[in-house]
């Protein structure tokens, strides 16, 4: 690969942005060398300022699940534009989403539009607060929420990608007040509604993990988190930031059959602009202001033009629900990446739902950030950088997911697999 132009590019914005990029999960930190400049993306690829074309994994990160440029989007942003960009006054378009967003998530009666994934879980706290008179969060180690402070302790994603579970600036003060639990350890569960259930305003997860890579919660974990909260009334709230309508036009929770007291939502309802939501029950989410007492607010929430982006690409997703076929292709490429690591004599776990995975270099099946992280990085930044000079972008990082869109098909897939038989056979002779 020729990536010159992107080296310039990157050297330029080191002099002006912290690291040359203006989120850490863009940064080759995990796997080496300079970070790839983007040019333009069509369909399922991605297209770099030197020229060089790739299978695009990352889709931005879960929000592209129809591709790049998908003309239904791009028309409803034209038509937006034209309309005007930002009014700081209420759009009826902003009920047409929320509308859309209730009758598909089971848990949400109300919601309140956000520009961020961060936005969406700090004000979910703020709520699960103000509403039980409670102070204590449950947050479990390896699921990341954003870069809210009291949320920032062995989080997953960049920060964990980072070795930095608690970043400088985030005071005692703001995260004494979160206990931080192990993933699928319904004993732990248990143990901490012992000793604090009185105390406990909520609990937040990812109720299928991608920031530590794809983690499934067991049955019992997820049984002992309805049952525990609602015994002690304190508030579930499910981060379906990456997982809502990724994994089902209802998200994990329709996945799983349990039903949170908030949702926190993101990525996809924007159709690839700065988007974030939160909602839940009627009567939570009438304490938000101006119903009720709990302040938040935004400027520019529910802009028009991430309202309209969102809609089209979830209005496709209701009428045209691709499902099916991205868990086939799914499948198709699990079981394309197990043959090709037991071909190389490769001991690896492929973790899966729907059209998020991880392909994790562990000798264990990953169950929680203990085992999680045993993972093999070295091993992993081998195969990223030899799948890249093979025209297949992943994402740069052991513990994050890889996401594929509804325009990845079986000749797409099979390329892909075949760019993994090629270097894991690689991986397995430097060993």
């Amino acid at each position: 690969m020729k990536l010159s132009k992107s080296e310039a590019a990157y050297q330029r914005a080191c002099e002006l942005i912290p690291g040359g990029v203006n989120s850490p999960a863009r940064a080759f930190g995990a796997v080496g060398g300079t970070p790839i400049f983007m040019d333009r993306g069509k369909g399922p690829y991605l297209y770099d300022l030197d020229g060089n074309q790739y299978l695009d994994y990352i889709g931005s990160w879960g929000p592209l699940i129809w591709g790049h440029a998908h003309p239904e989007i791009l028309a409803a942003l034209e038509e937006t534009m034209k309309r005007g960009t930002s009014f700081g006054a209420p759009t009826e378009r902003e009920s047409v989403l929320a509308e859309l967003v209730i009758d598909a998530v089971p848990s949400v009666e109300r919601v309140r539009f956000v520009n961020s994934g961060t936005e969406a879980t700090m004000s979910a706290i703020r709520v699960a607060r103000g509403v039980t008179k409670r102070d204590l969060i449950i947050k479990f180690a390896g699921n990341y929420h954003g870069h809210v402070d009291s949320l920032l302790v062995a989080a997953g994603s960049a920060a964990a990608t980072l070795g930095v579970p608690n970043s400088p600036g985030v005071t005692e003060g703001t995260t004494k007040d979160t206990l931080v639990l192990e993933y699928n350890d319904v004993e732990g569960l248990q143990s901490a509604f012992d000793l604090h259930g009185d105390r406990i305003a909520g609990v937040i997860l990812e109720p299928i993990c991608g920031n530590m890579g794809v983690v499934v919660p067991s049955s019992p974990f997820l049984q002992a988190l309805r049952g525990l909260t609602t015994d002690h009334g304190a508030i579930l709230i499910f981060d379906e930031v990456m997982t809502g309508f990724r994994v089902a036009l209802g998200g994990a929770q329709e996945v799983f059959g349990v039903t949170p007291d908030m949702t926190t939502l993101g990525k996809i309802i924007g159709g690839g602009l700065p988007v974030g939501a939160y909602g839940g029950k009627a009567e939570i989410m009438d304490q938000v202001m101006p119903a009720g007492p709990v302040f938040q607010a935004g400027t520019l929430s529910g802009n028009p033009l991430a309202v309209a982006a969102g809609y089209a690409s979830l209005k496709k997703l209701r009428d045209e629900p691709p499902y099916e076929q991205l868990d086939q292709m799914g499948d198709r490429l699990a079981k394309g990446f197990h043959q090709a690591a037991k071909d190389a004599g490769l001991k690896t776990q492929i973790q899966r739902v729907g059209s998020m995975m991880t392909l994790f270099f562990n000798e264990e099946p990953v169950t929680g950030w203990a085992t999680a992280s045993k993972s093999d990085t070295e091993k992993f930044s081998k195969f990223f950088w030899g799948m890249m000079e093979r025209g297949v972008y992943l994402p740069c990082s052991q513990y994050e997911a890889l996401f594929f869109s509804a325009l990845h098909k079986e000749p797409e897939i099979d390329q892909t697999i075949d760019a993994a038989r090629e270097t894991l056979a690689e991986i397995a002779k430097s060993k």
